[in-house]
């Protein structure tokens, strides 16, 4: 009898370290620290994602009041606004360095985009230039996406300076979008952004166009 119940008592024992032993094994089965380390790379990613965000609604009001005021003629204010929009601009390169997966973020697109015709726009009215890329410290897509939408702006410009009889710029204005146009022609875009973009400059090209044959037709120009 007592031998026995020594050995059911053994049985007990092994049953019990074994039941240990699986425990310890269960509490391995998953690398939690590997986990906590992935949650905190996605938290800092969104925490800088977030921040992209606000420096680009930023961006793009300080585009819209760069291209006002150049519009306006008002180039110190728009020189001043520029140079804030630069720093911002530094500011969202140095996240999107870090953390290169928000380059083609919807957000971050769509305000370097504002920010590349404001500042084109901006150079053209007051050097009767178009800044590069690499001067604007931009990637070459959103660079050109920009330049397409400048040609809406340009196209402005061209109807202000008819109604102010200033003729001259209007030949200038339609020899840059011409321009623009035939070198754009040289790529191959796709279906994307950038070629409903791109396709969208012919028209601002035509309606430059007929305003300076209507200008022709008047022996204005």
């Amino acid at each position: 009898m007592a031998k026995k119940q020594k050995k059911a008592e053994g049985r007990q024992v092994n049953l019990q370290k074994a039941s240990v032993r699986q425990q310890i094994s269960y509490t391995n089965l998953l690398d939690k620290k590997d986990l906590e380390d992935i949650r905190n790379r996605m938290n800092e990613f969104d925490k800088q994602r977030e921040i992209l965000i606000k420096l680009g609604r930023d961006v793009i009001k300080l585009s819209k009041q760069i291209i006002y005021c150049s519009h306006r003629n008002e180039l110190e204010e728009a020189e001043r606004l520029s140079k804030e929009i630069k720093r911002l601009v530094e500011e969202e390169n140095k996240i999107v360095e870090a953390n290169p997966k928000l380059i083609y973020s919807g957000s971050f697109k769509v305000d370097v985009q504002e920010y590349v015709e404001a500042m084109c726009y901006f150079e053209f009215v007051k050097n009767k230039r178009i800044p590069s890329h690499k001067e604007l410290k931009v990637g070459g897509e959103h660079y050109l996406l920009g330049l397409c939408d400048l040609t809406g702006e340009l196209t402005r410009n061209a109807v202000n300076s008819g109604i102010n009889a200033d003729y001259k710029q209007i030949l200038l204005i339609k020899e840059l979008v011409s321009e623009i146009y035939g070198e754009l022609l040289k790529f191959d875009f796709g279906n994307g952004d950038l070629r409903k973009k791109f396709d969208g400059i012919k028209y601002e090209l035509k309606k430059i166009e007929d305003l300076v044959l209507e200008l022709k037709l008047k022996d204005r120009v």
